[in-house]
């Protein structure tokens, strides 16, 4: 299972050893599949994401430009209505080279000297889970149901939250990558 878990995920891997120094362009399409390598209950469906990769070689480092677009089915917290709704974000990474792997800082990865890839696939997850609004209410949604949504607080609401994903690893991951913005 792990074996193929990772060569699926090598379809995301840019191989930017053999590259001129400059500009490059790389696309993937993803849909669920792609999700379903990352083993986490998603709060979408029906992912249909393009993904444009620009990548600026130079000599020592590596940009990366992550671009989604696309959208995902979500279900309406009122209404319980699946709908889809658009998706659009970019990151930019700056990739260097070290003695290992090392993604602590937010905006520049570094990896291994010898490597001769990089592996896109789970700045792309991140980037799309993080462009998943919070509060999922579809375009139909009426006045009303929205006066019956503010009459919780938004402590009360965040209480709630905090209660549901207090177990979800998922969820602190996220946090970590928010307390830093």
């Amino acid at each position: 299972m792990h074996t193929h878990f990772m060569d699926k995920l090598r379809n995301y891997d840019i191989s930017f050893s053999g590259l001129k120094n400059g500009k490059h362009k790389f696309k993937f399409e993803i849909d669920k599949t792609f999700f379903q390598l990352f083993d986490t209950d998603q709060e979408f469906t029906n992912p249909k994401i393009t993904v444009d990769v620009l990548l600026d070689k130079h000599t020592t480092f590596l940009e990366f430009e992550i671009g989604i677009h696309g959208t995902v089915e979500l279900v309406c917290d009122i209404t319980n209505d699946e709908f889809d709704h658009p998706i659009e974000n970019q990151i930019k990474v700056l990739v260097k080279f070290g003695e290992e792997y090392d993604d602590s800082d937010e905006d520049v990865i570094t990896i291994p000297t010898g490597d001769y890839a990089f592996n896109i696939a789970q700045l792309i997850y991140e980037n799309v889970v993080l462009s998943i609004p919070m509060k999922k209410l579809s375009p139909n949604v009426s006045e009303e149901d929205l006066k019956i949504l503010e009459q919780f607080s938004p402590k009360d609401i965040e209480e709630i939250e905090e209660e549901e994903h207090e177990s979800d690893p998922r969820w602190d991951a996220l946090k970590k990558l928010k307390d830093k913005n």
